[in-house]
């Protein structure tokens, strides 16, 4: 088969050339791209005189006859066509014959590929926001529920102060909003349209870049043919978004996999996002969130993978920047599949609130509340206070017990020890109460803080901000239909 290009060569290209050298087999799924992409470049011709007012008609009238025939299924792709855009272009010749060869006038395959993946990169980002504002509203949803359902809250892996699980659950909606905020900051800062910027320099057509820019759905036409041809910083953009959300998706699932273990016990995981063990009956495997945790691994080589490759290339266009739809498609349906899966590990989880309060009282978890009492009420400095509630956490490990479960009069005379010109303070106060796993929670109600209150503030802020965001959103560069194909 002649290539489109092969004018000026003597000899075939050879099998092993057409096997190295295509990217018909993954960039296929730029085809709506592609064709939203020539339908506009043909209406924006005739707009300029290049084409008449018929020929822009048979060019569209081709090109949906090819939507049409991939939608169903009965498009051949072959190799012999290298990419989606030869493929797309000898269809059109083949089905309107002489017309099709003009379309390409007043554009290069480097700034044809350059909008079609920069749309692609532009959808799914938006897509990938929306699926983590949803996530975000169903984790919300749960934490409403727990707003007063006591845990350790830890640093180091190891018990540190009593919250409630609600509070938790914000937290991780709390880095899944930056995912969000970064997925829209890459948008508005790469939302400019690189065609008509031909091979490298520009075209003589004087091409109404404005006018397809608008059409496309773009914030204006980028500024400089060069650049626009060789750059891959859109792509660059997402993958490190994606890179850093399934950092946050590798967190949350650490936890998921501690907390459902018998060691925490904290959760159940449904059997329906659970495995067992080939030899041993007794197993439910924590599989999906360990394999939520590994898929980080993927997301970060995708976005390594692509450093390394534009690394040192000197500009304009390389072929070696065909290597970047692999790793951008692999990272769009990771992200995807990652946010849907875990959505629903969640919402079917189940959460043992006793496993959770029994965990609370081990590690002295108002230690804290202790110290904060004699520095407010009993006018001791810090330091010190540090010095004396550590004497009787130390008592009360003596005594077979958690702090929080040392009775008042214990207490009283204990502290009275410690500072005995604090005595009858000690005596009148009800320190045992200040120190109880829910009174201590309750007690940080600064902003942000984990007291039930401040934590439904923080739900009801975020919910707010779900709504707004989703407004905010920008539009799909194609509307009807974005998906993995």
């Amino acid at each position: 088969m002649a290539k489109l290009w092969g004018g000026r060569f003597e000899l075939e290209s050879s099998a092993l050339l057409d096997v190295f050298n295509a990217s018909i087999t993954f960039d296929q799924k730029l085809w709506r791209y592609d064709i939203l992409g020539s339908k506009t470049h043909a209406r924006m011709l005739g707009r300029i005189g290049v084409l008449d007012s018929s020929e822009v008609a048979l060019i569209e009238s081709g090109l949906e006859k090819i939507a049409s025939e991939i939608e169903q299924g009965s498009f051949r792709f072959s190799l012999e066509q290298e990419d989606i855009h030869m493929a797309i272009e000898s269809a059109l010749i083949e089905h309107i014959g002489d017309v099709g060869k003009k379309l390409h006038t007043a554009r290069s395959r480097n700034d044809q590929v350059a909008l079609d993946c920069r749309m692609y990169v532009l959808d799914h980002a938006v897509l990938i926001a929306n699926k983590l504002l949803t996530l975000i509203q169903a984790l919300l949803a749960i934490a409403r529920k727990h707003t007063h359902t006591l845990m350790p809250g830890m640093t180091h892996l190891q018990h540190a102060q009593p919250i409630n699980l609600g509070f938790h659950l914000v937290a991780w909606c709390e880095s899944l909003r930056r995912d969000v905020e970064r997925l829209e900051s890459l948008h508005k800062r790469n939302n400019l349209m690189p065609l008509g910027s031909g091979a490298l320099a520009g075209t003589p057509y004087n091409n109404d870049r404005e006018w397809v820019s608008k059409q496309l759905g773009f914030a204006a036409p980028t500024r400089n043919a060069m650049d626009s041809v060789s750059d891959r910083d859109f792509a660059l953009d997402l993958l490190y978004a994606l890179a850093m959300l399934g950092m946050h998706i590798s967190r949350i699932a650490e936890e998921l996999v501690l907390w459902s273990s018998a060691e925490f016990g904290f959760l159940r995981l449904s059997d329906a996002y659970s495995t067992g063990s080939s030899i041993m009956p007794q197993k439910k495997n924590p599989d999906v969130p360990e394999l939520l945790r590994g898929k980080s691994g993927r997301l970060y080589g995708n976005l390594v993978r692509l450093l390394v490759v534009m690394k040192s290339l000197p500009l304009a266009y390389n072929k070696d920047t065909q290597e970047d739809k692999e790793a951008i498609f692999d990272s769009v349906e990771s992200a995807l599949i990652s946010l849907e899966i875990l959505q629903a590990v969640c919402e079917s989880a189940s959460f043992d609130k006793k496993a959770m309060l029994k965990a609370c009282k081990a590690g002295h978890l108002s230690a804290t509340d202790l110290a904060d009492f004699l520095v407010r009420e009993c006018g001791v400095p810090f330091r010190e206070a540090h010095h004396i509630t550590g004497r009787i956490v130390a008592y009360a490990e003596s005594q077979g017990c958690d702090l929080s479960e040392l009775s008042g009069s214990e207490l009283a005379r204990e502290l009275s020890k410690l500072a005995p010109k604090l005595e009858s303070t000690f005596a009148k106060s009800a320190i045992d109460k200040k120190l109880s796993l829910l009174a201590s929670m309750q007690a940080r109600t600064s902003l942000g803080g984990t007291a039930s209150k401040p934590t439904s503030t923080q739900i009801t802020s975020l919910n707010a901000w779900v709504k707004k965001m989703r407004k905010a959103l920008p539009k799909l560069k194609i509307e009807a239909k974005v998906e993995n194909e």
